[in-house]
């Protein structure tokens, strides 16, 4: 099947792609170029990448018409290529050249419910059978999809989309450029709860989310406003989805936090930080800026160094698995016998006279 060229019918030339990424261009800057594919997939009107060197066998065999590589291997292939020290990053900036977001029309749909004292800006889109509470604002340029609820005094800032069905708490704050994916709710009740003779009594949760600049926030994660003082997303921040994000937490700029990961309230991450996918982190702890933390992991005291941390066990057979389990059970006896044979050794040299 021949590739879909619609959206560059024309093409854009590998020296205009070079200068818009700030790549060096090797080879023919006249080459036309109409999409990026993988190495595997690619075609003569292709631009694919190598980033990592796992792959690098399949820079021999692809049809791509161009790559972006490495300094590393730009020898490995004659084809026409983009150097740069970060091939994955020009790919995403060529990848945002060729499919470049939707623009919506602006306009409020007529099935929107928007509060009289909410402001929306003219350039905005509002879908339809979105609900808007009062004093809110909605900035320029803001689309807002199909079925959000958008609650009471929250702000919008200019150029931040927020895709169907997603749900922002009363005063809730959203910083320019920031995107929010289906089914995510910020804003809701954080985890606060208050025991007197055996019964649960709630403690009421009255600070906000503050989210700030080009914070991007995957489907269905949820971020709970502060008990007292605010719930921070700060500029930059990446989101998976399913994250949840407990009452009073502080994420620093630039962090990344891969799905399904917990973290419990009032923890701090650093800036810069890269927290993978099912990682669980308990409250009341701060995560030193540039901290990376393996998936799965659990983070049960707070971290004052920055580097790697793990504490995943790697996948086993099974019977291998119950083997170290059953080591693993024994490990306390094991140091009581060792420790006791260290003593009667230590009496019987001090006897000696040694």
């Amino acid at each position: 099947m021949e590739p879909d060229h619609s959206r560059h019918a024309t093409g854009i030339t590998l020296r205009e792609l070079a200068e818009r990424c700030g790549a060096e261009l090797a080879g023919n800057g006249e080459l036309m170029i109409y999409r990026v594919a993988t190495l595997e997939d690619a075609d003569p009107k292709s631009i694919s990448f190598l980033s990592n060197t796992r792959y690098r066998a399949q820079l021999a065999s692809t049809r791509a018409g161009a790559v972006i590589v490495a300094q590393r291997d730009a020898a490995a292939t004659p084809l026409p290529k983009l150097v740069t020290s970060n091939p994955y990053a020009v790919y995403a900036r060529i990848a945002a050249i060729f499919h470049p977001p939707a623009a919506a029309a602006p306009g409020v749909h007529p099935t929107a419910i928007i509060a009289a004292t909410a402001k929306v800006a003219a350039s905005a889109m509002v879908g339809p059978n979105v609900v808007i509470g009062h004093r809110t604002s909605i900035g320029e340029r803001a689309q807002i999809h199909a079925g959000c609820a958008v609650g009471d005094g929250c702000s919008i800032a200019d150029d931040v989309t927020l895709y169907p069905r997603v749900v922002l708490y009363a005063n809730s704050v959203l910083g320019p450029r920031t995107i929010v994916h289906s089914g995510a709710v910020i804003g809701a009740d954080g985890f606060g709860m208050a025991e007197q003779d055996g019964r649960w009594l709630k403690v009421p949760q009255v600070g906000r989310v503050v989210i700030g600049a080009d914070v991007e926030i995957g489907a269905n994660t949820t971020i709970d406003r502060g008990a007292l003082g605010d719930t921070v997303v700060e500029d930059d921040v990446k989101l998976d989805n399913q994250i949840q994000i407990g009452h009073n937490c502080r994420i620093g700029a630039h962090t990344a936090i891969a799905g399904c990961t917990g973290i419990a309230g009032s923890t701090t991450i650093g800036r810069n930080c890269k927290i993978g996918g099912a990682a669980m982190i308990i409250g009341h702890l701060d995560i030193a800026d540039g901290t990376t933390i393996s998936a799965s992991t659990g983070v049960f005291e707070s971290i004052r160094t920055a580097g790697v941390y793990t504490s995943a066990f790697p996948a086993l057979p099974h019977r291998e698995w119950q083997y170290v389990a059953s080591v693993l059970r024994r490990l306390r006896s094991f140091a009581t016998r060792v420790r006791t044979l260290e003593r009667s050794l230590e009496n019987k040299a001090s006897e000696k006279g040694e």
